[in-house]
């Protein structure tokens, strides 16, 4: 891993010698620069199985993360406890965030899922801005490797405070991880079917 200093602080942006095969890939699929329902829709699953307030499908390229789905503690309320939620301590991520931020550019280059039940338990992910920004203290993703073997991008969800993910929700998030690289190949298959169609 590569640890440059810049304004003080320790970046913390892992070697991604796979970026630009990722970049061709998820261009070629249309997928990674803009919010998508189907995948919010998913990251809500996400949170609901996960018990997780916080859910993404994220896509990670050589300038930033982009959340094309997203599940925050504001999505699914309104009013009053809308508002009680967005003043709170922690803010909800936004859809775009920077390489040295977060666990799932770690998950995209290692290739392998990531359970952090306390972050502040491993000294290498403790120091990440996202815990003091965020408040993230637990984590749990997978990669998303497609047919190409194309680490497109990773699932995941995060919490405020430690969770006893283990085995069970290491197992969880990998079959749906499987589960959403499956959904992505069968839309790929129908955008060529109706292409050729289109040029028959």
């Amino acid at each position: 891993m590569n640890f440059e200093v810049t304004d003080d602080r320790i970046l913390t942006a892992p070697e991604d010698p796979e970026v630009s095969q990722r970049m061709a890939r998820l261009r070629s699929l249309g997928l990674g620069d803009q919010p998508d329902k189907v995948f919010d829709e998913f990251a809500t699953r996400l949170a609901t199985i996960t018990g997780a307030p916080f859910a993404m499908v994220n896509f990670i390229n050589d300038r930033q993360q982009y959340f094309a789905g997203l599940y925050t503690p504001s999505a699914a309320r309104t009013g009053g406890a809308l508002e009680a939620v967005q003043g709170s301590v922690h803010a909800d991520p936004g859809r775009e965030m920077g390489l040295d931020h977060g666990f799932c550019p770690h998950v995209v280059v290692r290739r392998k899922a990531l359970v952090l039940d306390d972050v502040c338990d491993y000294p290498r992910f403790a120091g990440n801005p996202v815990v003091d920004k965020l408040g993230i203290r637990s984590y749990l993703g997978a990669p998303l490797i497609d047919r190409t073997g194309t680490a497109l991008g990773t699932i995941c969800v995060v919490a405020t405070e430690p969770r006893p993910w283990g085995r069970p929700g290491l197992e969880t998030i990998k079959s749906l991880a499987s589960e959403l690289t499956d959904l992505i190949h069968q839309r790929e298959q129908q955008q060529e079917a109706a292409s050729r169609h289109y040029y028959a």
